[in-house]
Parts: C-alpha cells; structure tokens; sequence
C-alpha cells in the first residue's frame, strides 16, 4: 500500500480491501506510523522500525484501537518510541516482560508442583495447602501484583478458623514459592514480598512422652492386636526413634547384622542424608523373631499383600484406646525414644545423631527431661549444700569450745 498522509476523517472511514484479512495504510507525514484495517472493520495504530538486529519489527502502539485513540495522539507515540528506538532504548521491552508474568496459579502448576514432586518428600501436605487455601486466596494475582498486605490480610482471616501452625505452614509454602521464581528468574519477581513478614507464636507444640507403666500397658495390647505385625511393629519404633514410615519400608538389604546397623539412604529419610542407625540387643531380638515370608524383600509386610502397609492407623488406634492412652500418636514413640535417652543420661548431641536431627534445637525440642529426673537432680545440689552447711556448722562449735 503507498504511502498518504493520513487524516482523522480517513481513519474514522478506512476499509479492509477485498479478498484481503488486513489493508495497512502507511502514514507520510510520521515515517514508520501504520494505520491496520481488519475485514472486521477493527482499527489499529502500529509503528515499524528495524531492531537492534537489522530486522524489520511491527509493534501496536496502544492497546486502544484507532475508534477510540485520536491519529494526532498515535502520530506522538509512535514519534516518541521511535525516538527511544533511535536512542538503543527499547519501549516495547516492559509490556512484553509483563505478557511473561505468571499469575500464581500457573506458576504453581507450571513450575512449583513439578519441582516439589521430585524434591520434596511432603510435596502432598504442600499440594492440599496450595488446593485448599492459597490458589482460592491469590492464585488469580500476577506475581509482580502479589504483595505483603495481601499475605497480611490472609493471615488476618485465617487465624480465627485455625490454628497459628496452619497459618505459618502457608505463611512458609509461598515464601518458598517466591525464593524459587527469584532463584528461577520468572518475569517479575524481583525480590520475595514476605520476607518481612513474621511467622506468628505458635503455642502448640505437643510434647508427650511415655512412661515406663505406660509402655507396658500399651505392650500388653499391641501383643493382643489381630494385626499379627504390630508386636514387632511399635517395639521397632520405640526402640529405634525411627520414623513410622522409616520402618514400615524397612528392607532386609538394609540391615547389617554383623556390623549391628540399619542403613537409611538418602531417599529414605527426612533428613536426604545417609543415615545410620545402631542395633541394640532389643531390636536384634525383633528381626530375629519377626516371621519372614518368601520372595517378599520387607521386614514388616503386611502378611496379605506382602508389600509395606499403607497405613496402620485403625490397629493402632484400637491398642492406644485398649491400655487407656487415647490421646498418644504414633510419632510420640519417637518423642519417648529421645525422652528414654536423655533421662538415663545421655548427651543431648548423641540423642542429636541418633534422631538423624540436622539441628541440635530440633533435638531439645524432643529430649525434655522429665519432672522426676529433674527433681532428683536438683535434690543431688540440696543434699550436697546441706552436708557443706551441716559441716560449717560442726567446725564453728568446735571451735568456740
């Protein structure tokens, strides 16, 4: 199409030529100022030019089509982004980054799950979270739209229906999120909007830690249970401090009889490291006493499908109730196991290696000593400041005799 100087009454009356989808009209006056015509009678101002790379480029100039933009208002844009051009500046830069913006949404389902599926042993727990709470909350947010008060607002909300564990686990989940698009590069992100927002108290750590009567009790029942596997099961437990799903995955390959170990790979713990686990004379008893099926590579199968159990919640619950301690969780076998260990009088860094803790306040949290314990502690200092007192006192009668 030649070239004409363009007037506001051509612009409001321009037609796409027949048998054609688009007419441009190039404009005399400004040097690279299109006019475009769709056969839909659609109308739209656009600049060409050459890119830094010799090629030659077609950008809209406004998102406002030519009905409503005025040509004396198009012919300036495209003056002014054809100067910035000129100049090595590049003003089409900033909309196309912000097209490259992720809503929270995509992201987490573009980027964020498939990563925590291969990396993160709980990527479940985050998924129900990201379901349930986050995604209804902000998953239509560009991420360069999200900001603290949108998290502060949340919060706010939250915590009158749950518990401030719950609000801090989503408080974490999308901190996360935004330390990975920064780490990644996404368009927008330039810093993580919740770095300064703090986690709230939590109050709510439960710490219960079974007694020697309660441990026979609970014995007692589990040796009853019709789930045959849960006597060597709970004893494995409290023994070991393992993890519930640390022994119900236990393979022979990873015992070591002669070295007296249990060898957890990275894969299989927590703490994504080697692990090792010593074996004492009650556990070497439980793997000697365990019934072992053929062909079936676990320790503690489940006797119908011989693959590790699913879950063993129902038998458990049933013993707990049974020996009168409803309100113990299978993971308190572990908080007992630190419990046991510290009260006869081991060093809390050695309880430390045996949990596979990374964190030595990880293992304070666990290794509360009981009250007796700490009772007759402080009666070993009674006892001793009175023999001193009792001795001063003997030695200034003797004296003044």
């Amino acid at each position: 199409m030649p070239k004409l100087q363009l007037t506001q009454s051509f612009v409001d009356t321009a037609i796409c030529e027949t048998n054609s989808s688009k007419t441009d009209y190039y404009d005399s006056k400004v040097s690279g100022l299109i006019l475009k015509v769709l056969q839909s009678g659609k109308r739209n101002f656009y600049i060409r030019y050459q890119n830094e790379r010799g090629k030659w480029t077609e950008k809209k100039i406004s998102s406002v089509d030519a009905s409503v933009l005025k040509l004396s208002d198009a012919r300036t844009l495209a003056q002014q982004n054809l100067a910035a051009i000129a100049m090595g500046q590049d003003p089409f830069a900033a909309k196309a980054e912000l097209k490259q913006v992720p809503t929270l949404a995509a992201f987490i389902a573009d980027s964020y799950m498939p990563f925590i599926k291969v990396n993160k042993r709980s990527w479940a727990t985050d998924e129900s979270l990201l379901r349930n709470h986050i995604i209804p909350a902000f998953g239509a947010l560009y991420m360069d739209e999200f900001t603290p008060q949108h998290l502060m607002k949340f919060i706010s909300e939250h915590k009158k229906t749950h518990a401030n564990s719950s609000v801090n686990r989503v408080i974490i989940i999308v901190r996360y999120m935004f330390n990975l698009a920064i780490r990644w590069n996404v368009a927008g992100v330039k810093s993580n909007p919740t770095a300064n927002v703090p986690l709230l108290e939590e109050h709510n750590h439960k710490e219960r830690f079974l007694t020697a009567e309660e441990t026979t009790r609970l014995m007692q029942e589990v040796k009853r249970s019709d789930n045959k596997m849960l006597q060597y099961i709970v004893p494995m437990l409290l023994m070991t401090g393992a993890r519930k799903r640390e022994v119900l995955d236990l393979k022979w390959s990873d015992i070591d009889l002669e070295n007296r170990q249990w060898r957890l790979a990275e894969a299989d713990n927590k703490s994504k490291k080697v692990r090792h686990i010593p074996l004492s004379e009650g556990v070497l008893q439980i793997l000697a006493s365990v019934p072992r099926f053929d062909n079936c590579p676990y320790v503690f199968p489940n006797e119908k499908t011989l693959k590790p159990y699913v879950s063993i919640f129902c038998s458990w619950d049933t013993c707990r109730k049974a020996a009168g301690l409803a309100d113990v969780r299978l993971h308190d076998t572990r908080h007992s196991y630190a419990s046991f260990l510290v009260n006869a009088g081991c060093p809390i860094y050695e309880v430390k290696e045996l949990l596979g803790h990374s964190q030595i306040k990880t293992t304070q949290r666990y290794a509360h000593l009981s009250q007796d314990t700490l009772l007759m502690a402080t009666n070993k200092v009674s006892a001793l400041i009175s023999a001193a007192n009792d001795n001063s006192n003997s030695i200034q009668l003797t004296g003044e005799m």
